[in-house]
């Protein structure tokens, strides 16, 4: 027997009992008369010591073998502890060892492994199994594993079935560049990683399976950063004979059910929101609405006062920062610098204190009197000592800049609290959106995505205002769910191809299977797909995904532990039928 407990489970209780217990050398700290050693498994610390009186030289000399990570299995009597830890469950108890036995020597790790390391990232990924065994990852990928437990639990008990679908699929050409797979049995024929299962659960609707979900990997060829992976885990479900209010109120639940069971927090509340109107008043269709600054339009206030900025501009919009009038005018220029960036692109801002005395203090005081000023504040509900910062431009571009300056202001007044939770359901999204480069429709969402039926008749004479059947759950600012009720009619999904530029020979040779299907009695049906990375880090209160996932890819999209994507043997390739030359390093 390797252990009788684990090294987080003995306390005062357990005192004058002989116990067995197994795991990694944390530390050791050698006195000559006596030595404590911690050792560490996945639930915890112990204690442990040997004591020159009590301790034979053999033993003695055992312990002094050990190292840092060595794996040990010891036997021996837990004692109450004379220098208490109640730091930890463990705290009050030692055990005297008896016996040690070295189960494996380790090297010299590359890094501590504690819970505030002197190991950088990239070093850490090439060691990750190491970087595992530290508890600020360890407790993520255990927090990961109680939230998807979560999620069956609560799916199971309403019905829903669990089916695993396809890997290895067909391309298609919409979303992200696809992963791709070559046939050795096909010669010249490629396989896609799928980027969603969206046509292969609409498929499980036709067959009758009304309730599927799955905790499923997907695939997508794109650019990476701290938040996004090459391959990445959806919560993705599935329903039949529902409409958008069914699905709302069944997800609204799973959201409700993981928040109270694993963060202990009730939400009553799951506000709604048009894309029109997130647009209008946050500048972004994901807004985080745990903090105010919402955005006023003031081309009615700010326009024909001889201010060429703002008179030549579509639109002017502005924010109120709260208890910044006292920023300092070094404060305001690295506002400024902050939004010329090249990642905002805003050609500048014009601020103005509403100070803590009534008075008001402008960028722009040639042309704006205190009157003026404190009709903006009126209309930006500005308070004494809020700082009201406004920007100018086409529409979309400066509602975008102004949705960042916003966030950064919450960033640097700290109101985005990781404890508090706020979710909000955004909906009425456009269904399709037009590309200048193309010169055509694209699907906002997918292509399978159906229209509002009382816009269906704009589908021909203005497809730009056509809205979806589309929703998005966002909580905390972040997108963690989207979906959609699908178009399950043949015609009006094959008008639907003809807007996006698909010829009937494109659309039958992509998705004639689905296309096929529905002549078979598809029933009405929709679903979603939360991104489950993220929805474990928000819940846990972190920006970034990588932490919750064991063996993450970095920003190159590389395996630095593994060192993939990496060459193949050239009697693969051959057997493959690929030629690979002229690739520079």
């Amino acid at each position: 027997m390797y252990r009788t407990h684990t090294n987080g489970e003995l306390n005062i209780n357990n005192v004058g009992e002989n116990v067995t217990l197994s795991g990694w050398v944390q530390t050791i700290r050698d006195k000559g008369f006596m030595m404590w050693i911690d050792l560490r498994d996945r639930y915890g610390i112990t204690q442990l010591v040997v004591d020159e009186d009590r301790a034979s030289e053999e033993l003695f000399a055992e312990a002094r073998k050990l190292g840092r990570e060595y794996v040990v299995r010891v036997k021996g009597e837990v004692i109450e502890r004379v220098s208490k830890n109640p730091n930890i469950p463990t705290g009050e108890i030692e055990i005297l060892i008896k016996e040690i036995e070295i189960l494996n020597e380790a090297k010299l790790p590359p890094f501590t492994i504690e819970n505030e390391t002197d190991g950088g990232e990239e070093l850490r990924m090439q060691y990750r199994y190491l970087d595992i065994r530290r508890n600020p990852v360890k407790n993520k990928l255990i927090f990961r594993s109680k939230v998807a437990q979560e999620v069956r639990s609560y799916l199971a008990n309403d019905g829903f079935i669990e089916v695993e679908t396809p890997v290895l699929i067909k391309s298609t050409p919409e979303g992200a560049r696809d992963f791709v797979v070559p046939s050795r049995m096909n010669p010249g024929q490629f396989y896609a990683l799928p980027q969603s299962p969206q046509t292969f659960k609409q498929l499980l609707m036709v067959g009758g399976l009304d309730k599927y979900y799955q905790i499923v990997k997907c695939f997508r060829d794109e650019d990476l950063r701290a938040d996004r992976q090459p391959e990445f885990t959806q919560i993705d479900c599935e329903m039949a004979f529902v409409e958008q209010e069914d699905i709302l109120n069944i997800f609204e639940g799973l959201t409700r059910h993981l928040l109270k069971e694993v963060k202990g927090v009730e939400i009553d509340k799951f506000p709604r929101m048009t894309y029109a109107d997130a647009m209008r008043r946050y500048g972004n269709d994901k807004p985080d609405i745990r903090f105010g600054m919402e955005f006023a339009e003031l081309n009615d206030l700010a326009k024909g006062k001889g201010f060429n900025v703002f008179d030549a501009q579509e639109l002017i919009v502005g924010i109120a920062a709260p208890g910044c009038a006292s920023y300092t005018r070094k404060q305001v220029d690295a506002l400024i610098d902050w939004v010329k960036r090249p990642q905002i692109g805003a050609n500048g801002l014009v601020w103005a204190r509403y100070n803590e005395d009534g008075t008001f203090k402008s960028s722009v005081d040639k042309f704006y009197s205190e009157e003026d000023l404190k009709a903006w504040a009126e209309k930006m509900d500005a308070k004494p000592g809020d700082l009201m910062l406004l920007m100018a431009g086409d529409a979309n571009s400066t509602r975008k800049q102004l949705s960042e300056l916003r966030m950064e202001m919450a960033k640097r007044l700290d109101l985005r609290n990781p404890e508090e939770f706020a979710p909000l359901w955004v909906v009425d999204f456009p269904l399709l959106e037009w590309d200048e480069e193309t010169n055509r429709w694209h699907a906002m969402h997918h292509p399978f995505t159906s229209p509002k039926p009382e816009d269906i008749a704009l589908l021909e004479s203005n497809p730009g205002e056509v809205r979806a059947n589309a929703y998005d759950l966002v909580l905390n600012g972040n997108e963690i769910g989207g979906g959609s009720i699908r178009i399950f009619n043949k015609d009006v999904q094959s008008r639907m191809f003809d807007l996006l530029g698909f010829t009937k020979e494109e659309a039958q040779k992509q998705f004639g299977f689905l296309m096929n299907a529905f002549e078979y009695g598809a029933p009405p049906h929709g679903g979603i797909a939360f991104g489950f990375d993220r929805l474990v880090s928000i819940l846990d209160g972190s920006e970034t995904i990588r932490d919750y996932i064991a063996f993450p890819k970095n920003n190159a999209g590389r395996d630095v532990m593994i060192n993939t994507p990496a060459s193949i043997d050239a009697s693969q390739l051959e057997e493959l039928h690929i030629d690979v030359k002229d690739i520079k390093s």
